[in-house]
């Protein structure tokens, strides 16, 4: 699957600098002539990629996670994580999907690919991940907590709707979709089982 990454809303441009390296945010800074003639320093972070997962298991249970982690309130929304250096996009939602619920999928579908934040080059990939089947345990990091639901679509639109503590980017899409028919039946087409 060829993946192209989202544009950034304001790119990096190539004569910002590396001012300070973090473990998980980069900042980078250049200067700009404004527009009466001043010099003003602009700045932007830089960040790894991450993937978002919608697991759709072969008996079409949509996997959600009630997720805790420190120095931050429980919320509840998909599974995923951070892009490592070097790793495919998909291969990262492959490893992330299995590493926080033990499931492998047969067919992925890209569904989304945007970067939220015009001040921190940062994509979001959000893949759905159907005929997911158990094949693990799962294998969390140390800083995690991650207790798998399996819910119905309909379950999945009024959590994503209406639940505080959903906390993903997925949000808005769905909100989008609920308010346009033909866009929710298209999701709710996305999110049906593999046929067998």
């Amino acid at each position: 699957m060829k993946i192209e990454r989202p544009k950034s809303k304001q790119p990096l441009p190539e004569n910002a600098k590396l001012v300070f390296k973090g473990i998980m945010f980069d900042t980078y800074q250049w200067e700009v002539e404004g527009y009466d003639g001043s010099k003003k320093i602009f700045e932007k972070l830089k960040r790894p990629d991450t993937t978002m997962i919608i697991p759709v298991t072969e008996n079409g249970k949509i996997i959600v996670a009630l997720q805790e982690q420190p120095h931050k309130p429980p919320f509840i929304g998909t599974v995923g994580g951070r892009v490592d250096e070097g790793e495919d996009i998909l291969q990262a939602a492959k490893r992330e999907l299995l590493e926080e619920t033990g499931y492998e999928a047969k067919e992925w579908i890209l569904f989304d690919a945007i970067q939220p934040v015009s001040k921190i080059e940062w994509a979001i990939y959000t893949f759905i991940a159907k005929g997911c089947k158990k094949i693990a345990e799962q294998n969390l990091d140390g800083a995690e907590k991650i207790e798998l639901k399996f819910i119905t679509f309909d379950e999945f639109i009024d959590l994503a709707v209406n639940d505080d503590k959903f906390g993903d980017e997925l949000k808005i899409k769905i909100l989008e979709a609920k308010l346009q028919p033909k866009k929710i039946e298209e999701l709710k087409k996305l999110l049906k089982p593999v046929e067998k």
